[in-house]
Order: structure tokens, then C-alpha cells, then sequence
């Protein structure tokens, strides 16, 4: 969406704009060098916190060697040892917990469906901290008071919807709590509501416009003017199908519920160039993904793209140390929130990548393919199979409505030609009928593995 639209409700429709300097809080007003001072003195703290509460940072802290006092600079944490989410799973449910329960206010919990669920709870003041960030991250995206916001995130244990929920009645907009599923009756309060903003997974929000066109709405007619997306990787490619089929700006949020919940990162939506980490709560590492002892040489420099690591500053409940969160990025300079870094969209997840004959493919390598394709429709999924001893992949497509059989077998060919060219791997390629593959609630499942099958 250009913001030299013009017209009647231009006004209204142009979010893209700076936020004022009277809007931004004490946090994003901070210089460089204020925070890194904040910084310093509270991972200190949460150092301390968390070898003094936490059995397993004990024993990881003095397994390593290293105590909380040995941490002088932001440059020393590299020297403490990394948390993953087997650690979580192997002192389910609280034992990473850091104060008594009767201090926690909620819990919140993964879905569980590769193993245990990883288990995350919040005191008072760490919900009121969630509630701050997300709205800090609503600001960012164009969110302003009074703005009704349609919250298509799932309710619940996941940490999603309530976690956008408590941020966007802290900026003060008016919350519509739609939750995820119910497809033809969330268009229909989008139609009667008219909110301006919504918060959803992409995958679900292609769902959403399948449904606006299957009614016979032009998605570009709705009152949203804002998406805010997260929850799953999607591409450059992505957000230009969103914002041409809806007529908004599509900004991406990222988080994830070991560290907090949504709000650790937001795109702003005038630059639309990455994410900031809200660096006053969330310490950001890219290191080596091989990695698996602390130290200086696995640490990314800036501009070098690796595993995203994350330190809490500021939470109670759960502090996290250098949590391995398996998403592959990169850490850039500040554009506009100077103070914070930015990350780059995430381009997948170490536990998604398919070595496929040697090669590694990421799902949204495919995703950028198929959505510059004509004739087929951004809704895909990623068929493993063996044939003897030799792994295939099937990329089975939804073809356009209309699209005949010449114009599915021309995409068919163009985008086995594209893969091959600039994945590196040869696939089959099926496009099938429109509505024949599984819709997205939430979260998308792209890969279906029948290699042990």
C-alpha cells in the first residue's frame, strides 16, 4: 500500500507514518550508551536471579565454570552456557520457574505435539511488562488509541492471543478477541465490526481472504489497514500478496513463549526493514547453529547470519539464559528505533530445514517461488517420501480459480525449473484443485513426513 493513496478515507487509511516523538516511551528514548548501561546492570541481575532460584542454572553455571559476577561486560555472557528447549522439557513443569507459585499469576504452555510441552509462567509484573511490549509493538506497527483490533490468534495456553490481547488494551485500542477458526464468521465481524487492525498468523490470514473472495467481498473494500503477523516464518513475497489482495500494511512481530510471548521484536511499519528487539527487556546473539559450547568464537558478529539467542533482562517468573530459540536470522544496525537492533525476517528454523540428497531446503525458499508464479495460489505443502534408499519431495500447489490445465502445467514446470535452479535439488511438482489442501486455524503445517512411513 503506497502512502501517496489518495482519495476519500486516504487520511484514514495512510498508517504508515512515523510514531511522534511525544508517543514513544522511556525505553525507546533511551541513546545507545544509556542503554547498554541498562542492559549491563540488569543481566547482572537476572544472572544472579537465576543461579540463586533455578537448580538447573546452578548446575549449568557451575558445570561451566562461571558464577554471576563473573559477568563485567555485555561481551561476558558469551561465556555462559546456553539453555534449550530440552531443558525446559526435562524440568517440566516448574522447575525452571525463579520464584515461589504462589508469586505466579499465569501459566502458559506449548502444545506439546513433538514431546513434552514446555511450560513458561509470569508474576504480576511480568504480565504488566508482556502488556507494555506488545503495545510498544502496536505503536510501532501503526496502532493508535481507539483503533479496534481483531486478534485472530489462538486463546488459551498458546501464548498468542491473550498475549496481543493485554498489549492492545494497554495502547488503547478496543479489542476484538476473535480467536482463531469459525473462518465465515470472523469475515462477517471484520464486515460488521470494521476494525482497523489484525493480528494473525499469514497462513491464516490467506485462509481469511479465501473466505472474503468465496463470498464474494473484495478483501481491498474491508476497513483493515493494519496486519500484524507472526507466529511462523513468511517471505518478502508473502507480504506483497497480503498487502495487494487487502490494500494494508503487512508488518511482521515475532516472539515466542519461552522468552515472553509476541512483542519481543516488531517491524515498524515506515520502514517495514526488520524487526527491533525491545533490547531494554530481550538481550539479542546470532551465534554459529553448530554451536554447542559457550564462548566468544561461536558469537556471529553483527551482519552475519546464525541462530537468534535470547536473554531476558526483566522477567521474574522465568528468566531465560541465552535460549537457543532455533530461528535463523541475522542482528542489523537500528533504523527507526536507532537504540535497538534490528533482526532480518526470520528465513526458518533450524528444526524445519529437509536435507534432502545433501542439500538443505528451507520451506519458505519454496514459499518465495510459488508465490511469484502465475496460476497457482500461495497455499502449498512440502510431500516427503523414500523410494529405496533416495528421499523425494512433492510440492503439491493449489492452482487459481480459473487457471486451466495448460496454465497449471506451465507453473508446474516453472517452479520444478525455479527449485532446481535456485534451491539446488530437483522435486516433483503436483498442482491440484482449489480447496484440496488443508486449511491454516493458526499455525501452518507445510512439511508432511512419510520417510518413516
Amino acid at each position: 500500500m503506497s502512502s501517496a493513496d489518495t482519495g476519500p478515507g486516504a487520511q484514514d487509511r495512510r498508517l504508515g507514518e512515523a510514531l511522534p516523538e511525544e508517543l514513544l516511551d522511556a525505553g525507546e528514548r533511551m541513546t545507545s550508551a544509556e542503554l547498554a548501561a541498562y542492559q549491563l546492570d540488569r543481566l547482572r541481575a537476572t544472572l544472579r536471579h537465576a543461579y540463586n532460584h533455578v537448580e538447573l542454572y546452578r548446575k549449568k553455571f557451575d558445570a561451566a565454570g562461571v558464577g554471576p559476577g563473573d559477568c563485567r561486560s555485555l561481551a561476558d555472557l558469551a561465556r555462559f552456557p546456553f539453555t534449550t528447549k530440552a531443558d525446559l522439557r526435562d524440568t517440566y513443569p516448574f522447575g525452571m520457574f525463579a520464584v515461589p507459585m504462589p508469586e505466579v499469576r499465569r501459566i502458559h504452555a506449548s502444545s506439546g505435539t513433538t514431546g513434552r510441552p514446555t511450560v513458561v509462567g509470569y508474576t504480576e509484573r511480568d504480565i504488566a511488562m508482556w502488556a507494555d511490549v506488545v503495545a510498544r509493538s502496536l505503536r510501532a506497527a501503526g496502532g493508535r488509541p481507539g483503533h479496534k483490533v481483531h486478534i485472530s490468534y489462538g486463546y488459551g495456553l498458546f501464548t498468542g492471543g491473550l498475549g496481543a490481547h493485554y498489549g492492545a488494551e494497554r495502547a488503547g485500542c478496543t479489542v476484538i478477541p476473535a480467536s482463531g477458526g469459525m473462518t465465515a464468521r470472523q469475515v462477517q465481524i471484520i464486515q460488521d465490526f470494521r476494525p482497523e487492525i489484525i493480528m494473525v498468523t499469514p497462513s491464516y490470514m490467506l485462509t481469511l481472504l479465501d473466505e472474503f473472495e468465496r463470498q464474494g467481498i473484495d478483501p481491498r473494500s474491508t476497513s483493515l489497514r493494519v496486519g500484524i503477523f507472526g507466529a511462523e516464518p513468511w517471505t518478502e513475497e508473502m507480504r506483497r500478496e497480503i498487502e495487494e489482495r487487502l490494500d494494508l500494511h503487512a508488518v511482521d512481530i515475532y516472539g515466542l513463549s519461552e522468552v515472553i510471548g509476541p512483542g519481543v521484536a516488531q517491524e515498524c511499519v515506515e520502514t517495514k526493514d526488520g524487526l527491533h528487539v525491545w533490547e531494554d527487556h530481550f538481550y539479542p546473539e546470532v551465534v554459529d547453529p553448530l554451536a554447542d559450547e559457550p564462548g566468544p568464537d561461536g558469537v556471529m558478529a553483527q551482519g552475519e547470519s546464525g541462530e537468534l539467542v535470547f536473554t531476558s533482562l526483566t522477567k521474574e517468573a522465568m528468566p531465560v539464559i541465552r535460549y537457543r530459540t532455533r530461528d535463523l536470522t541475522r542482528l542489523l544496525p537500528g533504523t527507526a528505533r536507532p537504540a535497538f537492533r534490528r533482526i532480518e525476517k526470520i528465513t526458518g528454523r533450524c528444526d524445519d530445514m529437509i536435507i534432502l540428497r545433501g542439500v538443505n531446503v528451507f520451506p519458505t525458499q519454496i514459499e518465495e517461488i510459488v508465490l511469484r508464479t502465475p496460476g497457482v495460489a500461495p497455499h502449498f505443502q512440502l510431500h516427503l517420501t523414500r523410494r529405496g534408499h533416495r528421499d523425494e519431495m512433492t510440492v503439491r500447489i493449489e492452482a487459481r480459480p480459473g487457471a486451466g490445465a495448460d496454465q497449471r502445467q506451465a507453473a508446474a514446470a516453472a517452479i520444478t525449473q525455479a527449485v532446481k535452479a535456485g534451491v539446488g535439488v530437483t522435486v516433483e511438482v503436483e498442482v491440484v484443485d482449489p480447496e484440496t489442501l488443508e486449511r491454516s486455524v493458526g499455525k501452518i503445517r507445510r512439511i508432511v513426513d512419510a520417510r518413516g512411513k
